[in-house]
């Protein structure tokens, strides 16, 4: 048993009966005792044949038994053969089934009761034999004396058994024996029955110590045996050589062995050499082994598994009553599970958990390292902040599993973008950081931070669903931009606030003016809260004019803030700020409300058209908040149209259906903003409900020049607007050639500066109240003109074989401005070599004194300029 090789110290104990019962051993004294009563009967019959062979031999040698039976003594005849009976009686009935099957105590009775009829009949064979038939060989009393003896010696233990046996033989003298005999034989016996008594005291005494030891053992071993099968430890032992006497079967059956296969090998070949769980200055469990000291818990790596496992084992040294060393016997428990969550706990500590990358902390404690070099010394680094853009629309309409998702992309992305050259960590929500470590080139980091922006701005597939977002990025070098972390991160994170501002999906390196503009930006947003609250916002109204009858058919809102301070304050300064800091919902339901309160008094047919933010639109109450508002201005349904970017359908999915679904059924118009620009795909235009395509103005702009690509793509759009059945309207319009175009090519309606800038409400309401559909007058200039650059350069101008010289004073891709030449007719053509290898043919289109106009027969490429002039001859 493992009790037993553990050797507990045998001491007397007096286990309390509440301490047995609790440990489940309340029987287990009676258990002991009835057990040992069953060793004794089995001993005592084993060993009772001696005495039945002794007393033949007493027989023999005392009593002339021929002559007994012839003389007819047939009493002691039957005494003997009863004696003998009983004696085998004594001999076999343990034996017996029968018997067996009882109780072990109404064994011992039983034994108890053969015993007393065996001395009572043995002294009673003797004493009924007549005295000629004695013989002298031996003195029946001495051998009834040695009997006894005997008897006793065979009881053994169960002295008891023996004093019964005695008592019988003692009555069977006292009974018919003579008064000198009996005298003697008596006082034998009451001698032997005081010794056998004071034996069994001291026999009980034994028993008692014994029987605790037990008990303890037993309770010890349970308690062991559950400690183990509990999985809170394993137990072990060796021999003075370090060889396993002993280790736990449950820890045997871990490693895949037996406790049989492991005991004899050394403690140390199941451990791994070296220590890596070792604190520095800990000691080692070899060198506890070699000191022969007491250790505890020392973590060790186990050799002789397949996975990776570790224990702490603690132990203690063996010494004899000699004070010699026997070995070691400890325990032990398996370390790895604590040791894989210890791991798990620090990988937490230091890693997002959902993307894997390095935490806040960790890429601190980088940034950290990275702006102090081995020596002690500031060193060179490059920061990067990153900040995802339109994240937060993907997050609210497809929900955060999406939007964790998402991030799990934009971080293996970022991670292979950046590969070796820096560390990538995320700070929380959509915010990432990369540290560049070393010596680092302002060129490279600008290269990298563009490679970021366009690998995360490509098409990323979430749940079968296409999305697109960009990235704006905040660069900060040490020790120029800052020379702690915190100034380094807090500079990072202007240059970000500056990109941002710049549009987003861009970078922008840190300079101290961004210092300036952060506080500018903190008091416009001030500001702007103010102005929100204060009803300090106003909106202008500018016409949309029906291509065909140059008819007013209404007008879109347009917010506007006049600053109390600054004056005037573009939109796209301040609604990104307002983005920024939440008021995108509050303005925009202002201006609803607004706009449809002043379109209410404009004559019926006359429509309101409404920006709607993708913030708005994905906010599930808006078809509600559309209709409260007309229910509360009165205005109907059908004369105000929503106009939505494209930016809606970055999350197309089933949320953006039911949306437009939704304001379908309230009755407004929908209109698509800025079409083109964004991430056009005839997909949507298929199965979204739109009533009108608006043309972005960057097709509009420069349409009407030569050599555009615009017209053609504008006049795409229209065809398939028509086949949708839906109108258009071309934004930006701002020339008469841009006017003529834009009817030429089939659009349905036309706005921009060229029928107006945008009127208050006023005004709007004034002009209605002259005629109930006025009639748009364009005013502008004839034509668009590309961008011109100014210089003073001299040329060499041909024209019918004679050479001339003149100045470039303004010049453009398709025509200059050139002085020197007096009075030129319209038309005539020229040979102009404006630089060596560019030469370009010529024609004037006016005339004024020595200036004139001309205009290319090819564009030229402007960047050719930069060579040096020709030089004329002398």
């Amino acid at each position: 048993m493992a009790l037993s090789r553990i050797r507990l110290h045998k001491q007397e104990v007096t286990a309390h009966p509440s301490t047995i019962v609790s440990l489940g051993l309340a029987d287990a004294r009676q258990d002991m005792t009835a057990q040992w009563n069953a060793e004794s009967i089995r001993a005592i019959s084993l060993l009772w044949p001696v005495l039945i062979f002794a007393k033949l031999c007493l027989l023999a040698g005392s009593v002339d038994l021929r002559h007994l039976a012839e003389g007819g003594h047939w009493a002691p005849l039957v005494l003997i053969l009863g004696m003998f009976c009983v004696d085998i009686a004594i001999w076999i009935a343990p034996r017996l089934p029968m018997l067996r099957r009882q109780l072990p105590h109404r064994q011992f009775w039983l034994l108890l009761g053969l015993m007393l009829l065996s001395g009572v009949m043995t002294n009673l064979s003797y004493e009924q034999v007549p005295e000629p038939l004695l013989s002298g060989v031996m003195s029946p009393m001495i051998g009834q004396m040695a009997l006894a003896l005997l008897a006793v010696s065979i009881c053994g233990a169960r002295r008891l058994c023996g004093l019964v046996y005695c008592l019988g033989a003692g009555m069977a003298t006292l009974l018919h024996g003579g008064m000198g005999t009996s005298a003697v034989f008596v006082l034998f016996l009451m001698s032997m029955a005081l010794a056998t008594l004071a034996q069994a005291r001291m026999e009980q005494a034994r028993l008692a110590v014994i029987q605790a030891n037990e008990l303890r053992g037993r309770r010890s071993e349970r308690l062991l045996l559950e400690y183990e099968e509990a999985g809170r430890g394993w137990f072990w032992e060796t021999d003075r050589t370090g060889v396993l006497t002993y280790i736990s079967d449950r820890l045997a059956r871990s490693l895949h062995s037996s406790a049989e296969q492991l005991t004899g090998r050394p403690l140390t070949d199941l451990i791994a050499a070296g220590d890596s769980m070792a604190r520095e200055g800990d000691r080692t469990l070899g060198f506890h082994l070699s000191a022969r000291s007491s250790f505890s818990d020392v973590a060790v790596r186990v050799a002789v598994s397949d996975d990776e496992r570790w224990w702490a084992i603690s132990g203690r040294p063996i010494i004899n009553e000699y004070g010699q060393f026997q070995g070691f016997r400890g325990s032990g428990a398996d370390l790895t599970e604590m040791r894989r969550s210890q791991a798990e706990v620090n990988r937490l500590a230091q890693y997002d958990s959902l993307t894997g990358l390095a935490n806040r902390v960790q890429m601190m404690r980088t940034l950290e390292q990275a702006m102090t070099d081995p020596s002690g010394r500031m060193g060179e680094c490059a920061l990067l902040l990153l900040d995802l853009d339109r994240f937060k629309s993907v997050n609210d309409t497809m929900g955060h599993p999406a939007g964790d998702a998402l991030l799990r992309q934009v971080s293996q992305r970022l991670q292979r973008v950046v590969g070796d050259r820096g560390m990538v960590g995320r700070l929380g929500g959509d915010e990432f950081k990369v540290v560049m470590p070393g010596l680092v080139d302002r060129t490279k980091v600008a290269i990298l931070a563009q490679a970021i922006i366009a690998t995360l701005s490509q098409a990323y597939m979430i749940e079968d669903n296409q999305v697109v977002i960009g990235a704006s990025i905040g660069i900060a070098l040490c020790p120029d931009d800052g020379t702690t972390a915190d100034a380094l991160i807090r500079n990072a994170d202007l240059a970000l606030y500056a990109a941002k501002g710049d549009g987003r999906g861009v970078h922008r390196f840190y300079s101290a003016e961004m210092h300036a503009d952060a506080e500018d930006r903190r008091r416009l947003e001030e500001d702007l809260r103010q102005a929100l609250a204060g009803d300090a916002l106003h909106l202008v109204y500018q016409p949309v004019v029906s291509a065909v009858t140059e008819k007013v058919s209404g007008f879109e809102a347009l917010l506007r803030w006049n600053h109390p301070v600054r004056g005037p304050i573009s939109p796209s300064v301040f609604i990104p700020i307002a983005e920024d800091a939440g008021l995108i919902p509050a303005i925009g339901e202002w201006v609803l409300r607004t706009a449809c309160a002043d379109a209410v008094h404009w004559p019926e047919g006359v429509r309101v058209a409404v920006n709607v933010s993708p913030i708005q639109f994905a906010n599930p109450s808006l078809p509600t908040i559309v209709m409260n508002t007309l229910a509360q201005t009165g205005l109907a349904a059908e004369r105000l149209e929503l106009e939505i970017t494209e930016s809606v359908f970055l999350n197309d999915d089933d949320a953006t259906d039911r949306m437009f679904a939704s304001l379908k059924a309230v009755g407004v118009r929908l209109a698509l903003d800025d079409f083109g620009t964004g991430y056009s795909s005839l997909g949507y235009l298929k199965k979204a409900p739109f009533d009108k395509i608006k043309i972005d103005q960057s097709f509009v702009r420069g349409a009407a020049m030569r050599g555009s690509r615009n017209s053609a793509i504008i006049k795409s759009i229209v065809s398939l607007a028509e086949a949708l059945n839906m109108d258009t309207t071309a934004e930006g319009v701002e020339t008469h050639d841009e006017l003529d175009l834009i009817r030429s090519l089939g659009c349905s309606h036309i706005q921009g500066f060229i029928y107006g800038q945008g009127a208050p409400a006023e005004e709007v309401l004034a002009r209605f109240a002259q005629k109930s559909a006025p009639k748009a007058e364009a005013s502008g200039y004839q034509s668009a003109r590309p961008p011109r650059k100014t210089m003073l350069r001299t040329v060499s101008i041909a024209h019918a074989g004679q050479q001339y010289v003149g100045r470039v004073r303004n010049i453009s891709a398709s025509g200059a401005m050139i002085e020197g030449l007096w009075n030129v007719p319209e038309g005539t053509t020229f040979t102009i070599e404006l630089a060596d290898g560019l030469t370009v043919d010529a024609t004037t289109r006016w005339s004024t004194q020595d200036r004139m106009g001309v205009v290319f027969a090819d564009d030229i490429d402007l960047r050719l300029l930069n060579a040096p002039p020709m030089k004329m001859a002398s």
